[in-house]
């Protein structure tokens, strides 16, 4: 009690004798309270006008786009669709058909070999014969020149052009893609192809192109530099399936897609052999594992009493 009475009265003598030891708010700080609280408002102000600015103009992008006019693709019922299921190798041989006739003129396909066609939708006679139907540029030889030879099974599909300028050349300043991976790296992948090879129609009222491009709603845009490639009987099968226009399209599809990925059977071909064999591994594992733990598990120790 004394002690608590003696710090009461210290604490008052001091108020009342040393008045600036008092802990009251100066007109300096309470500028500085002003301008923080001030600056606050500022920037919320500045903030609410920046994103309300920004939502219009994002709203009225939005709103001067095209994008009821550009379609996505259908998912179709491919039969290589399944978890288990295998290319049609007929379609994939008939799509290398089109290829060859009609895309090759336009699109390379650098990264597939006459060699990958074996086994897959031509014999390894029917593919030297393909190879051996195109000219190679090869060389250097002895006189430090180029020269052309018939294809070999080692080589891969030739460029229809000599470079990336001369196809924008021959195009109208549009570079066609290579085919190699053109399912892999599209959007849909053979559904888009699909799609796009079938979408060609005139365009909707409002809509102008300028010249030398063609009106496609698959297409992102909608002015595709490629023209309708694809007509009824624009060329023949070689196993006299009737060559229309969606026929063409789905074959040559299925084949575009079995060039992104040569590997698809073999693979499903050893996912389904590992899910045959993991049941008698596991069988088998959990039977050597009760073989080896069971003495373990079941073991007691007792503990005999000392005979001292």
């Amino acid at each position: 009690m004394a002690g608590t009475a003696t710090r009461v009265a210290r604490a008052g003598l001091l108020k009342a004798s040393v008045p600036w030891l008092a802990l009251q708010p100066t007109a300096k700080f309470s500028t500085l309270r002003d301008m923080t609280t001030t600056r606050k408002a500022v920037l919320g102000v500045m903030g609410v006008l920046g994103g309300g600015a920004a939502g219009m103009v994002y709203a009225l992008n939005e709103s001067v786009k095209a994008s009821e006019l550009e379609l996505h693709c259908t998912t179709f019922p491919w039969p290589h669709n399944g978890y288990f299921s295998s290319f049609d190798h007929a379609s994939i041989r008939r799509g290398y058909e089109v290829y060859k006739n009609v895309c090759a003129a336009c699109h390379s396909l650098k990264y597939v070999a006459f060699r990958n066609l074996i086994g897959v939708s031509h014999t390894e006679a029917e593919a030297k014969e393909e190879a051996e139907s195109v000219q190679i540029t090869d060389g250097p030889n002895e006189e430090g020149h180029m020269f052309q030879r018939p294809g070999k099974l080692s080589d891969y599909f030739p460029n229809p052009y000599p470079n990336d300028e001369a196809a924008r050349a021959a195009n109208n300043g549009a570079l066609p893609p290579d085919f190699s991976y053109i399912t892999a790296a599209r959007h849909g992948g053979e559904n888009y192809i699909f799609s796009l090879l079938t979408g060609y129609c005139d365009p909707p009222a409002g809509v102008q192109l300028r010249e030398g491009l063609y009106y496609n709603p698959y297409f992102p845009g909608g002015a595709i530099a490629m023209a309708q490639a694809l007509y009824n009987e624009v060329m023949e099968y070689s196993d006299g399936t009737p060559a229309t226009a969606s026929q063409m399209a789905k074959d040559v599809s299925t084949f575009l897609r079995w060039a992104s990925e040569p590997e698809h059977d073999q693979r499903k071909k050893m996912a389904l052999k590992a899910l045959m064999i993991f049941p008698l591994l596991i069988a088998i594992s959990y039977y050597i594992k009760r073989h080896k733990w069971i003495v373990i598990k079941s073991r007691k120790f007792a503990f005999k009493p000392s005979s001292k």
